[in-house]
């Protein structure tokens, strides 16, 4: 007898069609059966072990999010339930082409500073691996949602280059091409980019270039946080439509916003463009968060001569008084390329989170707002800051526009991804909120997509882009990663002003046929692998 039946439940399966009444049974980590109006039709009904009333219920697939910051959460938190309650059984991660392989003992050091903002320092961390295949190894131990990774460009810029802004020698180059294809032959998807986070912004498009080739022999995509997502956000946009268009190498535009006043209300104009990018035969897809706000770090808005050499050359030039001066200058005058090339406005940026407990009294408050208190320039608080907290600040960047989050997240390429960092007191609430806030605000409330149109943008495109056969669709023979939500209800409970809180609306979630949400509360399993590259035909 099979392990599962979910009797009655209103099936959104993915593929954008209707949604139906059907009982769904699922054995060994499998879907086996599909029953359409079984109790209507009068047949005989599956029977299993356990037999689940989903009256009331949508039964869609497992959502999965395009670009999550859980490198080092899914090992550190085995409860993890900032997604898994979401709704989440797959995560991206390697992203903004900064991660913890491939690396040596130098550069995971030299990581590990670099991004503590985005994951915590890691001493609580056994690094036991160094090259990608070794931490899917580590994963596959037993990790709450399941996990995809991308090799990220930063880091293996650091590993063959170093951190200075420099042209790579071809002997670098070729050493570049092999640990992308060591990466993919190891099991990841494509390879990230962060290209206005160092080391990463240093590399050329003929460099790129050359890495999307070895992605795309592989069947894998790239995925860049561009130059820009303020002032020369549609050049960057452009340029990597043609950069992966020269490669032949699919895309995947990493939170594709449009930020900053220069860019209020021109969404259609970056829509169009991709628009006449699909249409000349380029595979295209992209990511946002259903939220204005963005998230980084402090440390990510300064100019990247700034932090040429790494985390420590850039302690040292603000500790400089001459040099510091220049940064400021560059921030808040001629609009630093960190920053987007836009001028820095301290009253958009609120610290989110620091690592330094003695510094929580800065968390929730703007850079402006806590110069204010400090009788200061808001240059010598952030200056202060970073110093004192070794860079490690994040931020939350208010610099979106409704408009444009609503009209991209209506394109027929468009998947959902948190991009949460789930560090720091205050975190950004998209975090623990994406993905009932798409199906509760933006469908229920809005009406902005259709239930289910959202339900495809959040699960069958998403493992299209990745290459998953079995995954992404409510179909027999496929995955059992499965939500189970109350469409009246379901919402984020995470807001700006409590961040970590729970949704509600989603009792249950199952991650390989097996609870990992039930009643609406976590159980112990751990369920999740790292899901590896499927090669091409």
């Amino acid at each position: 007898m099979e392990e599962l039946v979910i009797r009655d439940a209103d099936v959104v399966d993915g593929s954008g069609s209707d949604a139906y009444r059907a009982d769904v049974v699922v054995d060994g980590g499998r879907i086996v059966g599909i029953v359409k109006e079984a109790a209507a039709a009068g047949c005989q009904r599956p029977k299993a072990r356990r037999e689940l009333d989903a009256e009331g219920l949508v039964l869609s697939p497992g959502f999965v999010d395009m670009h999550a910051h859980s490198d080092l959460a899914l090992l550190r938190d085995p409860d993890h339930s900032a997604k898994a309650a979401q709704g989440v059984t797959l995560e991206v991660i390697g992203q903004d082409g900064l991660s913890y392989a491939p690396v040596d003992d130098r550069t995971l050091g030299e990581v590990r500073r670099a991004i503590a903002g985005w994951n915590g320092p890691g001493d609580d961390i056994d690094f036991d691996w160094r090259t990608v295949g070794e931490y899917l190894d580590r994963l596959d131990r037993g990790i709450a949602v399941n996990a995809a990774y991308l090799v990220p460009q930063g880091t293996v810029r650091a590993l063959a280059v170093g951190w200075e802004d420099r042209e790579a020698t071809p002997g670098e180059l070729d050493r570049m091409r092999r640990l992308v294809a060591e990466g993919l032959e190891q099991g990841a998807v494509g390879m990230s980019s962060g290209l206005t986070y160092t080391p990463g912004m240093y590399a050329q498009d003929a460099e790129l270039t050359e890495l999307c080739r070895v992605v795309a022999s592989y069947g894998g995509y790239y995925c860049p946080h561009h130059r820009s997502y303020g002032a020369g956000a549609l050049q960057a946009y452009e340029e990597m439509v043609a950069l992966t268009r020269e490669a032949g190498c699919s895309l995947h535009l990493a939170h594709a916003t449009m930020n900053f006043g220069v860019n209020k209300g021109r969404a259609p104009e970056l829509l169009s463009l991709l628009d006449r990018a699909l249409a000349a035969g380029s595979d295209i897809s992209l990511d946002t968060y259903p939220y204005t706000p963005g998230c980084t770090t402090l440390a990510a808005v300064l100019p990247s001569w700034a932090s040429e050499g790494g985390p420590e050359e850039t302690l040292r030039r603000l500790a400089d008084e001459g040099t510091a001066e220049r940064i400021r200058h560059h921030l808040e005058v001629t609009g630093s390329d960190g920053c987007h090339g836009v001028p820095v406005e301290w009253d958009t940026i609120e610290i989110s989170g620091v690592n330094d407990p003695a510094l929580a009294e800065y968390v929730g408050r703007t850079i402006e707002e806590s110069a204010a208190v400090r009788g200061e320039e808001p240059w010598v608080t952030a200056r202060g800051l970073l110093l004192a907290d070794r860079l490690a600040p994040t931020i939350l960047q208010h610099v979106g526009h409704e408009e444009n989050v609503r009209a991209i997240m209506r394109h027929r390429v468009h998947t959902g991804g948190s991009d949460g960092i789930l560090q720091g007191a205050k975190p950004h609430p998209r975090a623990y909120g994406t993905f009932p806030h798409y199906l509760g605000h933006y469908v229920r409330e809005l009406g902005v997509l259709s239930l289910e149109e959202c339900v495809a943008h959040l699960t069958s495109r998403p493992a299209a882009r990745l290459r998953l056969p079995d995954r992404g669709l409510v179909r027999e023979g496929y995955v059992a990663d499965l939500v189970l939500f109350d469409p009246a209800t379901v919402a984020a409970g995470s807001t700006f002003a409590e961040p970590r809180t729970l949704p509600t609306g989603i009792p249950y979630v199952l991650v390989d046929g097996r609870f990992v949400i039930e009643d609406g509360r976590r159980t112990d399993v751990l369920a999740g692998r790292a899901v590896r590259r499927t090669p091409p035909a």
